[in-house]
């Protein structure tokens, strides 16, 4: 958490809502990172943890990560959780909850979908505090 967090701020710096991610494999080395990219690119699939797993199948030289845990900073929205998914993530590691478009157990619970071929564990609030100051200080001067 400790490099998603350090991504996050790094978006945040540059414009982008702060949020990080990483992909790590069995044995926790980082195989892919990204942090959120929209504004930096006009692109509206550019979030953090597509940029992650894009980035763990070049490494891997395959699309499916199913040995392989999400780290991210905010709570997958409906795209990202569903991008998880696809890349058989086996376990998704977030810290801040997102209320308003969360896919992993707050608005949605996509993740863990029984009705869905893949699920992934997940384990929610990590270094939740850390992620949400983040998110507060983006946008508290829009309000």
């Amino acid at each position: 958490m400790d490099r998603a967090l350090t991504l996050a701020a790094a978006a945040g710096a540059q414009g982008d809502v702060p949020v990080g991610a990483v992909v790590t494999d069995a044995s926790g080395a980082v195989i892919g990172e990204g942090r959120n990219l929209r504004e930096a690119t006009d692109d509206p699939t550019a979030h953090a943890e597509i940029i992650a797993l894009r980035a763990a199948a070049a490494a891997l030289g395959t699309w499916n990560l199913s040995d392989c845990t999400l780290v991210v900073t905010l709570e997958p929205c409906l795209m990202c959780a569903g991008a998880l998914l696809q890349a058989r993530i086996r376990r998704l590691v977030f810290g801040a909850w997102d209320e308003k478009a969360g896919a992993a157990g707050s608005m949605y619970d996509v993740v863990r979908d029984r009705r869905l071929p893949h699920r992934a564990e997940v384990v929610a609030g990590v270094r939740e505090d850390e992620a949400s100051a983040l998110l507060r200080r983006f946008f508290d001067p829009l309000r």
